[in-house]
């Protein structure tokens, strides 16, 4: 799935993704042939997962 996709279904921002990526927080996914982000199912529980440790330590 693409960057806008994943942001959706994980209620954040696509620029949230990239900041996560850049931090080394979440793995850069791989790149199609067009150097679109294809993210898979792993990238998404990983995204859930960051989501739910900022809530409970209460971040934003």
């Amino acid at each position: 799935m693409r960057i806008g996709e994943l942001a959706r279904a994980a209620g954040v921002k696509a620029e949230t993704i990239r900041y996560y990526e850049r931090e080394g927080v979440l793995a850069s996914p791989p790149r199609t042939q067009a150097n679109y982000r294809d993210y898979g199912p792993e990238h998404a529980r990983r995204l859930n997962f960051i989501r739910r440790a900022r809530a409970t330590w209460g971040f934003p």
